[in-house]
């Protein structure tokens, strides 16, 4: 059981670092313009 949960979390620490960071900007444009499309 303890292997699997250092498996886990090493995953997770993986998808952590590799996770696209966005600037403010354009995660504020990302939002709206989701919201866009949901309203719609």
């Amino acid at each position: 059981m303890k292997e699997t949960r250092s498996v886990e979390k090493t995953v997770r620490d993986i998808r952590r670092h590799t996770r696209k960071k966005y600037p403010s900007e354009e995660t504020i444009r990302i939002v709206l313009e989701g919201l866009r499309v949901v309203l719609n």
